[in-house]
């Protein structure tokens, strides 16, 4: 049988595990998105929940959180957070895309 330090061993080393992946998973994606200043954020509304993560990660003050009606069935409420880019303060550094959860944000060209 196995003891609970074991367990909390494996824990460890399988949350070690999935970080490492995690972060060389984000390394790749990081290298692979295009961006500077021949690109610029782009926000799909219909992806985003309003968590704010990406105003958050913004040095360049270049994303505003807007309200919008909300579309659901199920729950009622009067509005809603969306994110919004602000073309001109975009410098296209990509930390929005890296730090959206829903992968609402997508790098274009300007």
């Amino acid at each position: 049988m196995t003891s609970s330090d074991e367990l909390r061993k494996r824990r460890e080393q399988e949350a070690i595990r999935i970080r490492t992946s995690l972060n060389r998973l984000r390394g790749e994606q990081r290298a692979s998105l295009k961006g500077g200043e021949t690109a610029v954020a782009f926000v799909e509304e219909r992806l985003c929940i309003g968590c704010d993560q990406c105003t958050i990660v913004c040095d360049d003050d270049a994303i505003e959180m807007y309200k919008v009606d909300m579309v659901s069935p199920l729950i009622h409420v009067e509005s809603n957070q969306k994110a919004k880019i602000l073309r001109a303060d975009c410098t296209g550094c990509r930390l929005c895309v890296l730090a959206c959860p829903t992968d609402a944000i997508t790098m274009i060209d300007r």
